[in-house]
């Protein structure tokens, strides 16, 4: 790549001089030091007139979205330079998502309606083109044919058939490198600013060593996941930003007990979320699904799903309120009243903890729970169980309430509600509508889904449509040149 295409100019510290050489190339760009002098900050002007029609795309952020991007953009317009900038390992989120398996989608939303709807923030907005142009089917289709096998579980979580994340890690960047994608970690983009001519000048650090780039890019796709890093250069672009809060993670109960029943597990729970200053009946802070109890309080799909959904309001809430929990959800209330009625009439002198309707499914542990919340010792005979008592078990199943008091962490997937208002930019091709040729990609943006790989499909759908936009400018800009 030549000097007038990218022009990367270092300051480099007193510990790199003697490595310096004017000229020399690194990793397939050129890099040059203006002078022998002290590590400085100072900018430099790098916008020239190219003599070439070759482009430069900066992504900054080497995640799902930024490397998925990156690969299309670089397949549709293979004279187009593409440089991934990551600070830390890349796809590390990749990863470690899915205990290590990478839920890569979910194979259960082929109707895209009903897709948006499993995303809080972006519900509305990606009724549209946006999976419409690569949604979960495409993404299986993409990875399969290259090379990575996948299987749908009964829940509709996709994974590698390997049950390795490091399947999808490798392919991604085993196509990257195939694409001639330069990627490059350990370093900041710290500051961005359009150019009179319409480029980008980046300012680029590595906080390790005493070193400052200055990049000059014709497209950047910022595709930085929750980091401020990528918040402030959007805002630096003209962008506003909703702040971002955390979403996904598991609620932590007011109740001594609940350690006891650390791992039990229900099948399937309705729970709704009570909180102040929010409207009572809001249909999304109302969820159907399994659950898991833990040492702290309550996890498992069914909560994951209520906390992405009530994000923001917990957070404004300080993730305090009540939670109301239905534990036997298919069955009428005056039907459970029924049930326990002909059981007490059935085992009357059994005692009260030996002997639980089987209709309910309830572990012998819980149903402890319930008795000791309703005072009834455990060696009480049924027959010495008044009416009422049955009626307020019946009660309690259907509408058992917990206090709130703050938040766990779900660690593997964390996420974060907030970020670029998609208002501000073109969904079918992930451009700015603030500034020319900045396009957004993933998390970055006001988009999150709940637990299930609806995230990772936001992050591929995003970056294939940010990179093929790219692409195809780069392919116009090439032919214009070409002409002219």
């Amino acid at each position: 790549m030549s000097f007038t295409l990218a022009r990367y100019l270092l300051h480099f510290g007193d510990s790199l001089k003697a490595a310096a050489i004017r000229g020399r190339n690194y990793n397939g760009f050129l890099l040059l030091t203006p002078n022998e002098r002290k590590f400085t900050t100072n900018a430099v002007p790098v916008a020239q007139k190219r003599k070439s029609n070759e482009e430069l795309l900066v992504v900054v952020g080497g995640g799902a979205a930024g490397v998925y991007g990156a690969i299309r953009a670089k397949t549709v317009a293979p004279n187009l330079n593409v440089l991934v900038i990551e600070k830390g390992k890349p796809l590390s989120k990749v990863r470690i998502s899915g205990g290590g398996r990478c839920n890569v989608t979910n194979g259960h939303c082929p109707d895209n309606m009903v897709l948006a709807e499993h995303y809080p923030r972006g519900n509305k907005e990606l009724r549209g083109a946006f999976f419409n142009m690569h949604g979960p089917v495409d993404t299986m289709s993409w990875f399969a044919d290259h090379g990575v096998q996948l299987k749908t579980e009964d829940d509709g979580r996709v994974f590698p058939v390997s049950n390795s994340s490091a399947s999808v890690v490798d392919c991604l960047l085993s196509q990257a490198s195939y694409r001639a994608v330069s990627l490059q970690t350990g370093k900041v983009v710290t500051s961005a600013s359009a150019s009179a001519v319409g480029k980008f000048i980046l300012k680029v650090e590595k906080r390790t060593l005493n070193f400052v780039e200055y990049v000059e890019a014709d497209y950047l796709l910022i595709a930085s996941g929750s980091s401020k890093q990528g918040y402030n250069l959007a805002v630096q672009l003209g962008h506003s930003i909703v702040d971002p809060v955390p979403s996904l993670f598991t609620l932590k109960i007011e109740d001594s007990q609940i350690t006891e029943l650390a791992g039990v597990t229900f099948p399937k729970v309705i729970t709704k979320l009570k909180l102040e200053h929010v409207e009572r009946n809001r249909l999304h802070l109302t969820q159907v699904g399994p659950m898991l109890v833990t040492h702290w309080g309550f996890s498992g799909p069914v909560i994951l799903r209520l906390s992405a959904w009530g994000a923001r309001e917990l957070f404004s809430s300080g993730y305090k309120g009540k939670l109301v929990v239905d534990f036997v959800p298919d069955l009428h209330i005056e039907d459970m009243k029924l049930i326990l009625s002909r059981h007490k009439e059935r085992f009357v002198k059994q005692k009260v903890l030996n002997s639980c309707p089987t209709e309910f499914g309830l572990v012998k542990r819980f149903w402890k729970y319930i008795l000791d919340r309703e005072g009834l010792l455990g060696n009480t005979l049924w027959a010495s169980v008044s009416n009422n008592s049955l009626f307020s078990i019946a009660h309690l199943l259907k509408h058992c309430t917990f206090g709130v008091t703050g938040k766990g962490q779900f660690k593997d997937e964390f996420v974060t509600a907030g970020g670029v208002p998609l208002s501000e930019i073109y969904l079918n091709t992930m451009e700015s509508r603030k500034c020319p040729h900045l396009f957004f990609a993933g998390e970055v943006l006001n988009v999150d889904g709940v637990t299930g790989g609806f995230n990772f499909q936001n992050a591929w759908s995003g970056g294939f449509i940010a990179g093929t936009s790219i692409g195809r400018l780069a392919v116009d800009a090439t032919l214009k040149e070409g002409v002219a």
